[in-house]
């Protein structure tokens, strides 16, 4: 039981990040607006405005992964996985995620960590002038998503263990979100 309810913790909180890449998805809009509103009828351009279109939109890509993971939409071989008992299925996923999801997801958090935290001492602002200061925010996403996506792994490595168990079938009756 102690299982299940962690899994759905976890599950609410990819959820949650998923809602919030959405809202930033919004606001990109809203800043891709402005800015081609600006160039092409002021003749006006700001160069930070364009930086924080791609920071939005790493931040957005970046912070949605999680809400992939848990929605089954990260990659692997669908011909296969999908004729698959659901007992089959976890175990994939489970040998998935110990060996390849969150090896990968740490390793890049940690290093992430000490580059964003690197950019955050020396100041490290744009080198664009005009462009915004504080660029260690935009990197320290990088850390706080891959420790994101290990925590949705944790999840997903929860729900096969479940699945194995036969205590839930919850992530596996769903087909894999279609591109």
């Amino acid at each position: 039981m102690f299982l299940l309810r962690l899994e759905r913790g976890i599950s609410r909180f990819s959820n949650l990040l998923g809602m919030l890449s959405a809202v930033l998805f919004i606001l990109l809009l809203f800043n891709v607006f402005y800015d081609v509103l600006m160039r092409y009828v002021f003749n006006d351009v700001s160069i930070a405005m364009q930086e924080l279109e791609w920071h939005l939109y790493a931040a957005i890509f970046l912070i949605g992964i999680p809400y992939g993971i848990q929605n089954g939409g990260h990659v692997r071989v669908d011909l296969i996985y999908e004729n698959l008992s659901i007992k089959g299925k976890a175990w994939i996923d489970l040998f998935g995620c110990l060996f390849f999801l969150l090896p990968f997801t740490l390793l890049v958090a940690y290093y992430g960590a000490f580059f964003s935290h690197e950019a955050f001492l020396l100041g490290e602002t744009s080198g664009d002038p005009g462009g915004l200061p504080y660029r260690w925010i935009i990197k320290a996403v990088i850390p706080f998503a891959f420790f994101s996506m290990a925590i949705a792994g944790i999840g997903m490595l929860l729900r096969s263990i479940n699945a194995i168990r036969g205590v839930s079938e919850d992530g596996f009756n769903h087909p894999p979100i279609q591109h």
